[in-house]
């Protein structure tokens, strides 16, 4: 057993939930147990940290699970646990909604406790699910019968990557899961064990607990799902998650501290501070604001990056070079962030045109532009090119254009979002007090180890 540092006991008295804080999310839980086994509808069950006993102090998040016959189709499987669960929520408290995930579920607030109301179907393995949320009661059953001894070892993990900006599987984070989490502590035998082997890990590194994989992934970090061998639980994280957590496992080897556990305060920019950055880089930022789609952020997000992308594309397509784009998702309206290198550009361009050797083309690009009022056709280098018109000789007036931001490739939800109207905000004015964190971020980025060092 690797001996645990002094620092480390002092974190872990402060994540380990207290006796009061257990006996009363527990009392919730058997409460709402109670209610789904007397209906006899369906077979209560509470999955997550908190039915692992790997939840952290202050986390109040309570998975119930409805597990229904599955021979249920799946409209009935919706329509009989979706009642289930108002009926269970309605009888604990007045205040729950729905939410939708791959199926509608409730989600309630029970004293101070947050409580999902999940139906899925109670299959006999993890190899016959219907439905993605169908595999999480075996992800509960494997994790609370291995992980005894290791509680700890999660909780200091779980921390861990929290400060470092890694915690999370969300489209927005792309970092590591609870359940990640917990199989990384299980298969390494511990929070050390596991960052002395991280800080060895290469793209493509491959875990395989049970050594049953079906098939192979490509993401750079895979772990293959001991309850299902046809997925990987580390899907969701990214390149530079998987990099940001090797960096970091590197830092705390070398020189462990409590910083490494402390939570850094949010950086808010103001914009009088916002209009100093831009005036000491000396380049040029623009934001287009519009209304967030009514969806959930998983389905959001994906469509909020391609999106992006495609909007920078059609910058530099038009020659404004950008140097850093970002996006963020808030309730009520999402912003792309754009810096460019390049705010103006010259009235004319130029047009190349085939080679001279390709006669055909060559002779049809000379009759189509001969008659024209411009530059060319001329020869440079082989081939015919001539000086054009600028469409657009500023990058205000093409982000502007209706016609040509929404003929950009955008996610579904995003573009019938952009068809309502959005608003471009240039410099300073692109401060706005809901994306404050953001804009202080998107100027202030540090890989996680160089935060932790420079806060220090």
């Amino acid at each position: 057993m690797v001996k645990r540092l002094r620092h480390e006991d002092v974190v872990l008295a402060s994540l380990r939930p207290t006796k009061e804080e257990r006996d009363h999310v527990c009392s919730i839980a058997r409460r709402l147990l109670k209610i789904i086994a007397e209906s006899k509808k369906a077979e209560g069950m509470v999955v997550g940290s908190i039915a692992r006993n790997t939840w952290v102090h202050g986390d109040r998040d309570l998975d119930v699970f409805m597990l229904f016959d599955p021979t249920l189709s799946r409209e009935e499987l919706e329509d009989q646990g979706l009642a289930l669960a108002r009926s269970v929520a309605r009888a604990c408290t007045d205040t729950f909604h729905e939410k939708y995930a791959e199926h509608p579920y409730i989600n309630a607030t029970i004293d101070d406790v947050d409580v999902d109301l999940v139906p899925c179907y109670n299959v006999s393995s993890a190899t016959k699910i219907q439905s993605a949320v169908d595999r999480t009661p075996f992800h509960t059953r494997y994790i609370t019968d291995k992980i005894n001894g290791l509680i700890d070892d999660v909780l200091l993990l779980k921390r861990f990557t929290k400060t470092g900006g890694i915690y999370g599987s969300d489209q927005m984070t792309e970092g590591f899961s609870g359940y990640l989490c917990e199989l990384l502590v299980l298969h390494y035998g511990g929070f050390t064990p596991l960052l002395q082997a991280a800080a060895t890990w290469r793209p493509q590194t491959v875990i395989d607990i049970e050594r049953h994989a079906a098939r192979e992934f490509p993401e750079p970090l895979v772990v293959i799902d001991p309850v299902d061998p046809r997925r990987n639980v580390a899907a969701a994280v990214s390149l530079d998650k998987m990099a940001g957590f090797v960096e970091l496992a590197r830092g705390y080897l070398e020189s462990p501290s409590e910083s490494f556990f402390a939570y850094p305060p949010e950086r808010c920019i103001l914009k009088k501070e916002l209009s100093a950055v831009i005036r000491q880089r000396k380049t040029f930022v623009y934001a287009i604001v519009f209304s967030t789609p009514p969806y959930i952020p998983e389905v959001v997000v994906p469509q909020l990056k391609r999106s992006l992308l495609s909007v920078r594309e059609l910058l530099e397509r038009n020659g404004f070079a950008v140097h850093h784009a970002h996006y963020h998702m808030q309730p009520e309206q999402c912003m792309f962030l754009f810096e460019l290198l390049v705010k103006e550009l010259p009235a004319i361009q130029r047009h190349a045109g085939p080679p001279i050797w390709n006669r055909v083309n060559a002779d049809k690009f000379r009759e189509k532009h001969v008659a024209e009022r411009a530059t060319g056709p001329y020869i440079d280098d082989g081939r015919y090119e001539m000086e054009v018109p600028r469409e657009f000789t500023t990058a205000k007036s093409l982000l502007s254009s209706r016609e040509v931001l929404l003929n950009a490739s955008h996610g579904k939800h995003v573009r019938q979002s952009l068809e309502n109207g959005w608003t471009v905000l240039e410099g300073p004015d692109c401060w706005q007090k809901e994306f404050a964190p953001f804009l202080a971020g998107f100027f202030d980025r540090l890989s996680p180890l160089v935060r932790i060092l420079r806060k220090r």
